[in-house]
C-alpha cells in the first residue's frame, strides 16, 4: 500500500497549476449519458473518483475514451445495464448521482446505497424524496435504491436541507421530465452551476442555478456537447493554505478567485498577503507565521466544509488559540487524533474544535481517515520537525491530482513510497 514521506520545514515558493474540480466532473461525467449522441468533457483531473465513475458508466454499457490530455469522450448510445452494483458505489458516495439521470432517459434504475468517506451519514432521503415528488416509483429493497418511470413530470420540490448531490439528482432528472420543476433550497456551489451550464449546453432549459431557488423546464432530448470542467477550488484552497503555513509565496494558475471569496477573506486575516487576478491567486506570507483564525462551515456562499480540515492544520502551528465549529458533517473531525499524534494541541466538544497553537509540530506515522483530512495532514507534515510517513493515502488520491508532484515544484521535500 503507498504511502507519502515528507521531510518538513521548506517554505512553499513558486507556481502551481489548478487541476478541473472532483465536485463537478463527477455530476458532469454522469450527466452525459442523458444525451442522445457523445460528448466531451475537458479539463477532466486525473482522480480514482474520476476512474471509478469511469469503470461504472462503463459497465452499464457506455464507451468511453480518454486522450493525453485528459478529454473523455462518452458515448450513452450503448447503454444496457442500468444499475450501479456494491462494489463500486461503495467506494465513492457520488455514485448515487447516477440515479436521477438513470430513471429520466432509460425509466428504470437500481444503485445500492452508498458509501465513501465516513464523515457523516449523508442520507439519501431528499434524493428519493425529490425523484417521487417527479412521479417516479421508488423502492429500497435489500440494500438497493429501485426507480421506475414511464416518464417523469415536473413539480415543486422543497429540499428540506441544502444538499449538493441531491440537488444534482434532482436537477438531472427534471430535464427530461414534462413540463415544469421548481427546485426550492438549492444548493449554490459553483460545481452545481457548472453542472447546470453543462445540461444546458446539451439543450436543457434550466434559470436560477447560483441562487436557492432552480427553475427546470423539461425538454424531449438532450443533444451532444463539449465542455471544460471548472478549476477546483477547494484543492486551489489547500495549496494556498500550505503557503501560509510554511510561511512561502506561491501563485496558483488557472484558478477561478470568485469561486474562494470567503477561504481568501479568512487567509487575509492570518496576515498573508493576497493579489487575485482574472484567472490566478498569489499569497504571499513574507516568511511569517500566520496568526489563528476561527471558522465555521456553511453551505455556499459560506465556509466550505471541504477546507475545515486544512485550516485546523494550520492553526495548529498558528500565533493564538481559534475555533472550528463544523456545521455540515457530525463526524469531520477524525484528523484530530492524527494532529495530536505530531503534537498538536487540540480539543474538541462537540462539533466545535478549540485549537491552541503551538511552537512546532514532530514528524511521527499518521494514517489518513477520508479525503480531505488526508489533506490536512500532508500539509502538517510540511511544517513539521523530522519525518512524516501518511499511511492510506488512497484517499488523498480520490480528490487531489499528483499532490506530491505539484507540492515538489514548490519546494517540498515529499515522495511517495
Amino acid at each position: 500500500m503507498a504511502r507519502i514521506e515528507i521531510h518538513g520545514g521548506v517554505p512553499l515558493q513558486g507556481e502551481v497549476w489548478v487541476s478541473g474540480a472532483k465536485n463537478a466532473v463527477l455530476p458532469i461525467l454522469v450527466a452525459s449519458l442523458l444525451g442522445d449522441g457523445p460528448s466531451l468533457v475537458n479539463n477532466v483531473p486525473h482522480l480514482q473518483d474520476v476512474t471509478t465513475t469511469m469503470e461504472l458508466m462503463g459497465r452499464m454499457g457506455a464507451e468511453l475514451s480518454i486522450n493525453d490530455r485528459m478529454t473523455i469522450e462518452i458515448d450513452p448510445r450503448s447503454m444496457n445495464l442500468f444499475e450501479a452494483p456494491y462494489d463500486l458505489v461503495k467506494t465513492m458516495r457520488a455514485s448515487i448521482l447516477v440515479l436521477g439521470p438513470l430513471v429520466a432517459k432509460y425509466g428504470q434504475a437500481r444503485v445500492s446505497l452508498p458509501g465513501g468517506c465516513a464523515i457523516g451519514s449523508r442520507p439519501v432521503d431528499l434524493h428519493l424524496h425529490g425523484l417521487r415528488a417527479l412521479g417516479a416509483r421508488v423502492e429500497v429493497r435489500n440494500g438497493n435504491i429501485e426507480a421506475y418511470a414511464d416518464r417523469l413530470i415536473g413539480n415543486r420540490i422543497i429540499m428540506d436541507t441544502v444538499t449538493v448531490t441531491g440537488t444534482e439528482n434532482i436537477l438531472m432528472a427534471a430535464t427530461l421530465a414534462r413540463g415544469t420543476t421548481i427546485i426550492e433550497n438549492a444548493a449554490q456551489e459553483p460545481e452545481v452551476v457548472d453542472l447546470a451550464d453543462f445540461l444546458i449546453s446539451m439543450g436543457a432549459r434550466i434559470e436560477g442555478a447560483g441562487t436557492n431557488t432552480m427553475t427546470v423546464e423539461g425538454v424531449d432530448n438532450l443533444r451532444s456537447t463539449e465542455f471544460s470542467v471548472l478549476p477546483d477550488r477547494i484543492e486551489t484552497g489547500t495549496y494556498l493554505v500550505a503557503a501560509a503555513m510554511t510561511g512561502g509565496r506561491i501563485r496558483c494558475t488557472r484558478a477561478r478567485p470568485a469561486h474562494l471569496d470567503a477561504v481568501l477573506d479568512k487567509l487575509s486575516e492570518t496576515g498573508a498577503q493576497i493579489c487575485v487576478g482574472e484567472d490566478w491567486i498569489e499569497l504571499d506570507m513574507q516568511g511569517k507565521k500566520p496568526r489563528s483564525v476561527d471558522i465555521t462551515t456553511a453551505p455556499y456562499p459560506g465556509f466550505p466544509t471541504d477546507m475545515q480540515a486544512q485550516f485546523m492544520a494550520m492553526n495548529t502551528i498558528a500565533e493564538g488559540t481559534a475555533v472550528v465549529t463544523e456545521t455540515i458533517f457530525e463526524n469531520r473531525f477524525m484528523h484530530v487524533q492524527e494532529l495530536q499524534r505530531l503534537g498538536a494541541d487540540i480539543q474538541v466538544k462537540g462539533n466545535t474544535a478549540i485549537i491552541r497553537g503551538v511552537p512546532g509540530l514532530n514528524g511521527a506515522p499518521i494514517m489518513a481517515t477520508d479525503l480531505r483530512a488526508s489533506a490536512s495532514l500532508v500539509l502538517a507534515g510540511l511544517v513539521a520537525d523530522g519525518v512524516t510517513l501518511i499511511d492510506r493515502v488512497y484517499h488523498i488520491d480520490r480528490g487531489y491530482e499528483i499532490i506530491e508532484e505539484k507540492l515538489s515544484g514548490l519546494g517540498a521535500r515529499i515522495k511517495r513510497l
